[in-house]
């Protein structure tokens, strides 16, 4: 994840369907610097990006899915890094987690999101997705490693992907505190220390729950 944001839809191929998914996550994500989940509405985001709300609705059918695809567009475009080495991949990605999460409008954005998945089946079905697809492209960084022998071969790699972005949840919605580069270091040392002594190993098929059962 970097800093450098271009507006949503930016660099989507052209076509009217493109042209008003861009109007209107610029929208939202301009609505949410301002004002906030909160105050955030369907009507604000159609006046803004002039879009008639029944598009939005017809579209997106809730405040929340627009702002779930939001977290997605931005999330998209960012390269995982491939080094040659797990140690300095992970604190590469750390690094550019806590800068995506330096600005508060981003902040705000995964609390958005969070906050709907609660409340909307839809958006937390979104949200499962896009953290799916997420850990199974970081896994390959954790996989490259394994096949170059760095960990365990029964290493997860989504289970270490979690343990790495772990942290940073905590401190922004539970904690509500900033990340910084001191959280990013940390959590990339610590997840590889334990990834190394084989604290991330696969669950046999049949272990669905605790304990086994």
């Amino acid at each position: 994840m970097t800093t450098a944001h271009h507006a949503p839809g930016e660099t989507r191929p052209g076509g009217r369907t493109a042209r008003t998914r861009q109007a209107v996550l610029t929208a939202v994500f301009e609505e949410l610097d301002e004002g906030g989940f909160a105050g955030l509405t369907m009507e604000k985001v159609a006046q803004r990006s002039g879009i008639h709300v029944a598009t939005l609705y017809r579209r997106w059918r809730c405040i929340e899915g627009l702002v779930c695809e939001l977290l997605t567009e931005l999330s998209s475009d960012v390269p995982m890094p491939d080094s040659g080495t797990l140690p300095e991949d992970l604190r590469q990605l750390a690094r550019s987690i806590a800068d995506f999460f330096a600005e508060a409008r981003m902040s705000c954005l995964i609390e958005a999101v969070v906050s709907a998945a609660a409340r909307d089946p839809q958006a937390a079905a979104v949200l499962r997705s896009f953290f799916g697809e997420r850990l199974t492209l970081a896994g390959r960084m954790v996989q490259r490693a394994v096949d170059r022998g760095e960990l365990p071969a029964d290493t997860d790699p989504e289970d270490v992907m979690s343990a790495l972005g772990a942290p940073f949840y905590y401190r922004i919605l539970i904690a509500r505190r900033p990340v910084d580069r001191h959280l990013a270091e940390s959590a990339a040392t610590a997840v590889w220390a334990a990834a190394c002594a084989g604290a991330y190993k696969k669950r046999p098929a049949n272990d669905t729950a605790p304990g086994g059962g």
